[in-house]
């Protein structure tokens, strides 16, 4: 019986034509190799599993190879690559620099570099996750990194770019790798079972690139797994019940079950989901790229992004035939604001069946819009005959006021005051115009006319409170206002009130007398709050506050250190003779 060897060891590259998905990055070592313009020092930098350490590797082969070929390949038959695919080569040094990162370390490394090759042209130091250096071995690498020996050439691979200091980066050739597609790990992945002879259905082999996120390495090790799980005969219904993958069926289900507006299959769809043990967060961020797949499939131009296999991409294309664009823009808006507030709700599943019910009531949301173009307003008595069929475009509130005002004047016959225009409004009552038509507003006339034909079936609306006013009544209510506000703290509010008494003047208007312009200001801040205060106590809603300032009055009122001061200065005079004993600045 043969000792095992992990695909991802067993297939692992050997020549730069091996190598998945990193092309540019081959070209360019290619053609450095053909015109012998090689740095001495590289740093091969991307995520985990996409061939830094394999390039590398490859590299210091082929550079050190006596008979490189055409097309810049090592030969596999001189004595240099013998010993490499041996791995008994003295000439190529492989570092670990997560459990080598002392400076000691670096300092033995940079001993051996003096040395000349024993056999080929260079010595070849390969330091995988040089991230992991310390900061002293990092200083202690600098010289010999920016001026090694001729016959010496430094490879640097790591996976956190931004941990190693700038000192390093700039005496290195950086090449970044770049995540694989889902593409070239699937080919890979067939190419594997091929040679393996192991039955593996594609759509299975796009879930385990799908999984892997871009790692060539974790493709491999989720491969290897599951052909022992399947006995060989790697399927999709193993793969996603291995993987602990969500069915796509649940997606179309689901999907199909919101353009039709199924609530109740939608919730039990749902239910059953969470009962196999699925997270809610896990399937609303795999609805949404659901939705984002039905979205590219709908154009030929966009169908190239779509990354899965045949048979799901045919479904994909016919679902995208009954979903129009809205929808899922929509979809995908609403989704995106669940994956928001997931984390941060007390009732996550409730959250997730909300959104789903959000979801399904696009399409009937759009349809009601579509109803119609025009709106009527009935003539007849009653409130609940009035008829609303377009709701495209609302009437502001001020403009009824106004308009409505003047048409008051016009018929001279009743008034409607603003409390009318206010319950009409929570009444949810829009007042539509007909797009055709440039008429702002219509039938203000019928309103009124309406209102006196038949008032029994009006809302009744009550008056606005106008109890008579006394001088007595507000000096009360004005004291007690003052108290109010020094318990929030609003202490320059209070001054500003308690300063001179108020007056009341013809018509309900109350004047304020104000030392200066900055009490002013901190009046007008809070002038609605004081009407509101006064207006409920009063029982008055007439009630308006005007100010004015007493020019040339110098306020009694202490505001800095220095009147506060010279204010208790006048009764008491020994004050100033205790600052002066006590070395008290006199800057207050």
């Amino acid at each position: 019986m043969t000792d095992f060897i992990v695909s991802a060891r067993k297939y692992r590259p050997s020549s730069f034509n091996a190598v998945v998905g990193q092309s540019s990055i081959v070209l360019t070592l290619k053609n450095a190799i053909q015109s012998n313009l090689l740095a001495q020092s590289f740093l091969f930098c991307g995520p985990r599993g996409v061939g830094k350490t394999s390039c590398a590797r490859i590299l210091a082969k082929t550079i050190n190879c006596f008979n490189i070929s055409s097309d810049n390949e090592a030969c596999n038959e001189c004595e240099s690559c013998l010993s490499f695919n041996k791995n008994t080569s003295f000439n190529i040094h492989e570092l670990d620099a997560a459990s080598n990162n002392s400076v000691d370390d670096i300092r033995n490394l940079v001993e051996q570099v003096r040395f000349s090759p024993q056999v080929g042209k260079y010595n070849i130091y390969i330091i995988d996750e040089v991230h992991m250096l310390s900061t002293s071995a990092f200083n202690a690498f600098l010289k010999t990194l920016e001026e090694p020996p001729s016959h010496a050439k430094f490879i640097l691979a790591t996976t956190e770019k931004n941990k190693i200091i700038p000192t390093i980066l700039s005496r290195c050739q950086i090449f970044d790798f770049k995540r694989l597609s889902i593409s070239n790990i699937a080919s890979h992945l067939s190419y594997v079972a091929e040679h393996e002879n192991i039955n593996a259905d594609t759509e299975a082999l796009h879930l385990i690139a799908q999984k892997a996120d871009g790692a060539l390495r974790d493709a491999l090790s989720f491969f290897d797994r599951l052909v022992s799980f399947s006995n060989k005969n790697l399927t999709y219904k193993s793969v996603i019940k291995h993987l602990n993958i969500l069915d796509y069926d649940y997606y179309f289900r689901i999907t199909d079950c919101l353009l039709e507006n199924d609530i109740n299959q939608i919730l039990i769809s749902y239910n059953e989901i969470l009962e196999n043990g699925f997270d809610g967060h896990h399937f609303i961020n795999g609805l949404a790229s659901h939705f984002r797949d039905i979205l590219v499939s709908m154009d030929e131009k966009t169908s190239t992004l779509f990354e899965k296999g045949d048979v799901l991409k045919s479904r994909y294309i016919q679902q995208s035939s009954k979903c129009n664009l809205n929808f899922i823009l929509s979809a995908l808006s609403i989704c995106n604001e669940c994956d928001v507030q997931y984390k941060t709700t007390n009732n996550q599943r409730l959250l997730v069946e909300f959104t789903l019910m959000r979801i399904s009531s696009i399409e009937t949301t759009n349809s009601q819009k579509k109803k119609s173009k025009n709106f009527v307003i009935s003539s007849h008595k009653s409130k609940n005959d009035i008829s609303i069929r377009n709701t495209e475009e609302k009437v502001n509130v001020m403009e009824l006021t106004s308009d409505l005002k003047k048409a008051d004047k016009i018929s001279q016959k009743s008034s409607l005051d603003q409390s009318l225009i206010q319950n009409k409004t929570t009444e949810n009552t829009e007042i539509i115009l007909d797009v055709n038509k440039k008429t702002t507003l219509i039938s203000i006339n019928s309103l009124t006319e309406e209102s006196n034909i038949d008032k029994s079936s009006e809302k009744t609306v009550s008056n606005l409170r106008s109890s008579e006013l006394s001088y007595q009544s507000l000096i009360l209510h004005w004291k007690t206002l003052i108290s109010f506000v020094k318990d929030q703290g609003k202490s320059n509010l209070a001054i500003a009130l308690s300063l001179h008494e108020p007056r009341l003047l013809k018509n309900n208007v109350i004047e304020l007398s104000l030392s200066n312009a900055a009490q002013t200001e901190i009046i007008l801040e809070e002038k609605y709050k004081i009407l509101e205060y006064l207006r409920n106590k009063l029982t008055n809603d007439h009630i308006e506050i005007i100010t004015k300032v007493i020019e040339g009055e110098k306020s009694a009122t202490p505001y800095t250190n220095k009147d506060k001061f010279n204010k208790m200065l006048e009764n008491n005079s020994s004050l100033d003779s205790l600052r002066v004993s006590l070395g008290l600045d006199s800057d207050y």
